[in-house]
């Protein structure tokens, strides 16, 4: 167990490292406050990967003295291109950046390129979200074994009461082939994918310049729904809502008879779609692309004989 946890601190520990050698600088005014696009309501970057296609979008950067004129064109965009900006940049959002330029380019919709590019990062990762998704079924066939141990040891905390309780939960962790820890490991690949996801939209002009369905892929939610096309917005975010709940519910491992733990997947949902009121619409668009995987490999593993054969 020590070890594991050993693991787990040293993935923490170099995704730190790794975010904060580099990232998105948002471009301030004279007044040290963040600029926004006031047709997208989209908070601007300064360090831009390639040159803003749309005229609007350019005369704001000049205003504000970005120099455009090293940039290359985002249809010219290289992993290589630009100057170092850290391991971040150079491993994450760069890479991830021109593979949504060129398929984007490809077939001629970044907001699909978003999606696509989702379902394959969802499908290498795979095998660990299968995982997850596995380990999360057997806690809930082992929960009720759990609940009967904490009950039976709720009002003793003597230090042998205490190792005895441990004793038990770990030979019910064993007759269910489960390991406590499995489960965050995805959590903490998820972060700086999403965060990667984050920066390659907010730094690269042509895709938060482009449509999808009716959605400007870096106006955020917020502004969307003061737009005609403000339908669109509203049925992203019931996506995002309901997606975000059911996510989190069939992920949930829990004692679900715990007020509280009912009640986490529908504050978490709450918390994310009032962050996604104020994210660009691709990040939505990756988002619920993602939940929407997580439901559907859920409900199979949930049917798989791995869990039901466990017991």
């Amino acid at each position: 167990m020590k070890k594991k946890k050993n693991k787990i601190k040293i993935i923490i520990i170099i995704m730190l490292l790794l975010i904060t050698t580099g990232c998105s600088t948002v471009l301030k005014d004279s007044n040290n406050k963040a600029v926004k696009n006031e047709n997208t309501g989209q908070t601007l970057m300064s360090n831009i990967l390639c040159k803003p296609t749309n005229p609007k979008t350019t005369k704001i950067y000049e205003k504000y003295k970005v120099d455009l004129s090293k940039l290359p064109e985002c249809s010219e965009f290289k992993i290589t291109s630009g100057k170092y900006e850290g391991l971040w940049n150079t491993f994450f959002v760069k890479p991830l950046a021109f593979i949504l330029l060129k398929l984007g380019v490809l077939i001629k919709n970044y907001g699909l390129s978003v999606i696509i590019i989702s379902l394959l990062i969802r499908l290498i990762a795979f095998p660990i979200t299968r995982k997850t998704a596995l380990q999360s079924e057997l806690m809930k066939k082992a929960q009720p074994e759990l609940n009967r141990i904490q009950k039976k040891y709720e009002n003793k905390q003597d230090q042998e009461s205490l190792m005895k309780q441990n004793q038990e939960m770990m030979a019910v962790y064993k007759k269910y082939n489960i390991n406590p820890l499995s489960g965050c490991l995805f959590a903490f690949i998820q972060l700086p994918i999403f965060i990667a996801f984050f920066e390659a939209v907010q730094r690269t002009p042509v895709i938060f310049e482009d449509k999808f369905l009716g959605l400007q892929l870096g106006t955020t939610p917020s502004v969307g729904v003061t737009l005609p096309t403000f339908y669109a917005y509203l049925i992203l975010m019931v996506l995002i809502a309901g997606t975000t709940f059911f996510s989190f519910k069939m992920n949930s491992t829990g004692n679900m008879e715990d007020p509280t733990m009912k009640m986490m997947p529908t504050m978490m949902s709450i918390m994310i779609v009032v962050t996604a009121l104020f994210m660009p619409t691709g990040l939505g668009i990756y988002w619920v692309t993602s939940n929407l995987f997580t439901i559907v490999q859920n409900i199979l593993v949930k049917r798989s004989k791995e869990v039901h054969g466990k017991a």
